[in-house]
């Protein structure tokens, strides 16, 4: 239970992040959701971010914030196994299995349901 607790106070803290970025800031959504994937890929290569995902699991796997940390921990990986065109390739390979299932799912979406617009 605690788990649950600790996970809905650091995802909803990335939120207010977030949201204090586009309001007092004024930055535009798009802006703000780059802020956000530098911020995780900042993180990740600085080694905080892994273990915010051990402490707070879904809380920090879910947010944007750690889609950075991915694209940074497939160039690293691959980047070691194949030198500077690894760096390229490794964002690419760690995170198309996301990138895949949202295209899909976001197709099968709009063939159910109809856009009001």
């Amino acid at each position: 239970m605690e788990k649950f607790i600790w996970a809905f106070i650091v995802g909803g803290g990335i939120c207010v992040i977030g949201q204090i970025l586009m309001d007092v800031f004024r930055l535009t959504p798009a802006h703000t959701m780059c802020t956000l994937v530098v911020a995780g890929a900042v993180l990740g290569g600085l080694g905080l971010y892994d273990p915010l995902v051990k402490f707070a699991g879904a809380g920090a796997s879910v947010p944007i914030s750690s889609f950075g940390n991915s694209l940074l921990k497939g160039a690293i990986l691959e980047s070691q196994q194949n030198g500077i065109i690894g760096a390229l390739t490794g964002i690419f390979e760690i995170t198309s299995s996301g990138i895949s299932a949202a295209i899909v799912f976001g197709f099968l979406a709009s063939l159910i349901f109809k856009s009001k617009g």
